[in-house]
């Protein structure tokens, strides 16, 4: 009779063990650790910052994007403020501050309308965290003028403070509605956020790296505000419904692709364009992925 090795041989339960219920992970499976979301998005935060700021090649790249028309060609001038007497979008322009002191004042009220406060807390601090953290990075986060580019174009701007409203009031909103409704304002917030990044990208208020730095700042703050959130009231993984994805996803290329357009350019808006849907794209992996927790053995 031949012997077989034991590390072949199939196992059995445990006794004591439930049925349905799995073992624990060995050491080799224990110490794959996964990397968390809130650490991860402010890596990506940090790449951006030092390719696209502080080596001459990103700089270089984004400082091409710019040429001596100035706003005027961009398609949404006459809604960007920047024209003479002209309505700003929220939150362009002057009304970047009345946007958001609204926006937080609404994400409050439904929070105590619908009771829920330990969401509502972490809402307002998505805001505040997001504004903050926006304003730090402004001042301790330098731009090294790396390729002798004129004087307009060494001005500080990432990350931007314009993308930085809607995708943090968007994120917060998320946080305090309810289950029913969360998918669809989360596909309002994505269109929202695709339509501003591409407003002041196609207006040359800023860079597509100021653009993402903003939104993987606000990404960052939700995704944190989850994981601290007790179990009962984190509010998980938004389930969308595949025709709202469709549609959202559509919606906000084409508001992206309308709102970062310029007539002196195709380039230009193609890559202004590309850089407002990916900021929107951002928002809704974010919302649609869960908090990672972590559980006892055996739970």
């Amino acid at each position: 009779m031949t012997r077989q090795d034991p590390s072949t041989l199939p196992t059995r339960p445990d006794p004591g063990q439930n049925p349905g219920t799995t073992t624990e992970p060995g050491p080799a499976r224990a110490g794959r650790l996964r990397v968390p979301a809130p650490l991860c998005l402010v890596g990506l935060f940090l790449v951006v910052y030092l390719i696209a700021v502080c080596t001459p090649f990103g700089q270089r790249a984004e400082n091409a994007l710019f040429n001596e028309n100035g706003a005027n060609p961009a398609w949404i001038y006459d809604w960007s403020g920047a024209a003479y007497q002209s309505s700003a979008l929220p939150p362009l322009e002057h009304t970047a501050m009345p946007t958001l002191l609204v926006g937080t004042a609404v994400v409050a009220a439904i929070a105590l309308v619908r009771r829920c406060w330990w969401q509502g807390c972490a809402a307002i601090g998505v805001v505040v965290v997001t504004l903050g953290s926006k304003e730090l990075a402004r001042m301790i986060l330098p731009r090294p003028d790396l390729v002798d580019a004129h004087a307009s174009l060494t001005e500080t701007s990432f990350p931007s403070g314009h993308a930085a409203v809607p995708a943090a009031l968007a994120l917060a909103a998320t946080l305090v509605a309810s289950p029913r409704i969360r998918p669809y304002v989360t596909a309002a917030g994505m269109l929202w956020l695709a339509v501003t990044a591409g407003a002041v990208l196609a207006t040359y208020h800023h860079r597509p790296s100021d653009v993402l730095g903003s939104t993987l700042l606000a990404c960052a703050c939700y995704s944190l505000a989850t994981r601290l959130l007790p179990t009962a009231d984190a509010p998980g993984a938004t389930q969308h419904p595949r025709a709202l994805s469709a549609v959202a996803l559509t919606l906000s290329a084409a508001g992206a692709l309308l709102a970062g357009a310029r007539d002196d350019s195709v380039t230009q808006s193609l890559i202004f364009a590309a850089a407002a849907f990916l900021c929107a794209v951002l928002f809704w992996f974010t919302t649609a992925r869960g908090p990672a927790r972590r559980t006892r053995p055996g739970h």
